[in-house]
């Protein structure tokens, strides 16, 4: 059975929701060109594996912060025989129209991205105006691998309710690598280092707090099934956020500092920087017996997934007013039929502007009728 969608309840200005009504793509991936116009309902692209499904996806993850859903390097995402790649959007943005246009300059290392004609220092910036969230095949073991692909999904949720949250990331990054270069030298300069590793424990006190109080909110959004998905219990670990955890902020920064100062020996041996908040880790537990994650079945972790995903989409509503983007590349791989069902009607009731993917349509009938359906084949794109 299709789900009934209400258009005029759910108009794109009443819900305040990001919604793409025109891309354009030239020499991305496997696009030579492409032109797609769309409205605000969701949108299902299916067809056989390499048509260029998750490549459109892709574009539409770089209209946020970072370097997309895949984390790729920019010349990667050039078309193989083509020129630098080029990307231009048309969006309902979270404070009305905007025009996004995006192109590879491989001269200089880096992405052009320009903002309603506005040249932009970097994508930080796009957090203001859009908000894109996403889960992919790839997210589909994050919880039994390592902690760097949970924890970039830890900023990932709390770039959805803080905009401000990618250019402390940012900063504190770029704080990092100078730090690193400094004590690489074989006199550095203490002076300049106790400089730099102040400018660096600001930074890295602002992303913990960030991150907490978007995990207490995720966490009150978890602690019941939503849309039929499972409760959760979320937490973050960090040997920092315990050596901080009953500090004020003034006097959390000053302590990573002091601690910074004394690890310079240790890290210069390491070449990295061994404590900080690029060293948390997202724990995730059934919220019926706190199982660990790790130990759920893989259609229980999909479905973990799911709700961490719906519940991050609830959270930006509740705090930002808006309703994110959502990207779902093969989201719909290891649900059983009432759970894919669960997923679409989330998805249509909350009214977000959501990109399925998958390889056929039967998956998704229960978006027949609501959802506009394009076959992909070899890059090219049919209504279906």
């Amino acid at each position: 059975m299709a789900i009934a969608f209400d258009h005029a309840a759910g108009s794109a200005s009443e819900r305040r929701a990001l919604a793409v009504h025109r891309l354009e793509l030239g020499q991305f991936r496997n696009y030579r060109r492409l032109v797609l116009e769309t409205d605000e309902r969701p949108v299902v692209l299916f067809g056989p594996n390499g048509g260029g499904k998750t490549n459109l996806l892709e574009a539409l993850s770089l209209l946020a912060p970072g370097r997309g859903l895949r984390g790729a390097r920019l010349a990667e995402m050039d078309r193989r025989g083509g020129g630098p790649f080029r990307i231009a959007a048309r969006l309902a943005g979270i404070d009305g129209p905007h025009e996004v246009r995006i192109r590879h300059r491989p001269e200089e290392g880096r992405r052009r991205i320009e903002l309603d004609g506005r040249v932009l220092a970097g994508s930080a910036a796009l957090a203001e105006v859009a908000a894109v969230v996403w889960a992919t095949p790839a997210m589909d073991r994050l919880f039994v691998e390592g902690a760097a692909a949970r924890r970039r999904l830890l900023d990932r949720l709390t770039l959805a309710v803080d905009p401000g949250h990618g250019r402390r990331v940012a900063a504190f990054e770029r704080g990092l690598r100078e730090r690193r270069r400094l004590l690489a030298l074989p006199r550095p300069d203490p002076a300049w280092l106790q400089v730099v590793e102040r400018r660096i424990a600001a930074d890295a006190v602002a992303i913990l707090a960030a991150r907490r109080q978007a995990v207490a909110g995720l966490a009150a959004e978890l602690a019941r099934p939503v849309m039929g998905f499972p409760a959760l219990e979320l937490a973050i670990e960090g040997e920092l956020e315990r050596e901080v955890a009953a500090m004020r902020a003034l006097e959390a920064e000053e302590h990573y500092a002091r601690r910074l100062a004394e690890l310079r020996r240790r890290d210069a041996e390491l070449g990295r920087t061994s404590l900080g908040p690029h060293r948390s880790d997202l724990v995730v537990r059934a919220g019926d017996t706190g199982e660990p994650a790790a130990r759920a079945s893989t259609g229980r972790q999909k479905a973990m997934l799911c709700a961490l995903l719906l519940a991050e989409i609830r959270l930006a509503r509740a705090w930002r007013g808006v309703l994110p983007l959502v990207l779902l590349d093969e989201a719909m791989a290891h649900l059983d039929g009432a759970r894919r069902r669960a997923l679409a009607e989330a998805v249509v009731e909350l009214g977000c502007q959501a990109w399925f993917t998958g390889t056929d349509r039967a998956p998704f009938a229960p978006l027949e009728g609501c959802a506009r359906f394009l076959h992909i084949e070899a890059a090219r794109l049919e209504e279906a």
